[in-house]
């Protein structure tokens, strides 16, 4: 029987026993991951390049984006690493190092999304002080905060796990280092209290944020009801629609992936809604922001008509 100290590396679930799957699940992480990178770097461009979006949900969106970003460089690239090269280990550092960025960059994801919900709230209900109360210094302050504390709720949870003597083996159920397959691993049942307790702490914060969402959008819907013109209800559901979209998208399959019923547990439903949770979201949530969003879709094709006049102008000149 193993202890903590002397392992060196865990066993991640692989996607596939025979070598083809393996490589068109390569293939398939290969296109999410570019797709990603690719969408995020346009509205990260179109944000900077583009002075109509400065403004406090354009420099939420960007820090949104900068969050997608890092949940799909966390996990994808060692994914896509044990497929192409037919191995399912990752080292006990590397591990620590995956379960902290993917907490962090998780937990940053959602106080974001409950600071733009904030953001939406009172611009639709209290447009008077919307200036006061979102300013750049407040935006900043706010933005800062949620990083902040998602960096401490991260390295809260990774000490506690990796504190934990872990002596039931070394191989986890899933394609990632994921906080409920290594608690299975443990074997002291006081640090395994302490770490659920430190769950149960976060999930009800978590709830917390997720009651005043839904809060501030039953108010935001009440006074869009009272709105005379069905040009501006437009508008308003043209910035609010993607927001909670991407928030149902990010909670409905995160909560279930945790909380769905042991009698329907597999190690492939595991793996699928896996990857629906961690990898998804972070690659469609800039097509619903860049579907909806009209001032974003202005900017982008602004962005991407000039770059191409640029590139005309400077092959025309080199003729």
């Amino acid at each position: 029987m193993s202890n903590s100290s002397s392992l060196t590396q865990f066993l991640l679930l692989a996607f596939a026993d025979r070598r083809e799957l393996q490589l068109l699940h390569f293939w398939l992480f290969l296109a999410i991951s570019l797709a990603a990178l690719l969408a995020n770097g346009l509205i990260l461009s179109a944000v900077a390049w583009d002075h109509h979006l400065h403004t406090p949900m354009g420099f939420f969106l960007l820090n949104l984006s900068l969050t997608d970003l890092g949940c799909i460089c966390t996990t994808v690239p060692k994914a896509m690493h044990n497929s192409l090269w037919d191995t399912t280990t990752i080292s006990y550092m590397g591990c620590a190092a995956q379960l902290f960025f993917f907490y962090f960059f998780m937990a940053a994801e959602f106080s974001l999304l409950t600071i733009m919900c904030y953001d939406r709230y009172v611009a639709i209900c209290k447009p008077l002080h919307y200036g006061t109360l979102l300013g750049s210094r407040a935006c900043a302050h706010m933005a800062a905060a949620a990083w902040a504390t998602a960096f401490l709720y991260s390295l809260l949870h990774t000490a506690s796990t990796f504190s934990l003597p872990l002596c039931q083996g070394n191989a986890l159920g899933q394609f990632f280092c994921e906080l409920p397959h290594i608690l299975k691993l443990s074997c002291s049942h006081s640090s395994y209290l302490r770490e659920i307790g430190l769950v149960v702490v976060s999930v009800c914060l978590g709830f917390g944020c997720f009651i005043f969402i839904v809060f501030s959008y039953v108010q935001i819907f009440r006074a869009v009801l009272r709105i005379p013109s069905q040009q501006g209800r437009h508008k308003v559901f043209s910035t609010c629609l993607p927001h909670l979209t991407v928030v149902s998208l990010f909670t409905s399959t995160g909560v279930f992936s945790n909380i769905k019923p042991p009698s329907i547990s597999s190690p492939s439903l595991d793996l699928a809604l896996s990857v629906l949770y961690s990898v998804v979201p972070p690659a469609l949530n800039p097509l619903i922001y860049s579907l909806r969003n009209q001032e974003l879709k202005d900017a982008l094709r602004k962005m991407m008509t000039g770059c191409f006049s640029g590139a005309i102008m400077c092959q025309v000149s080199d003729v």
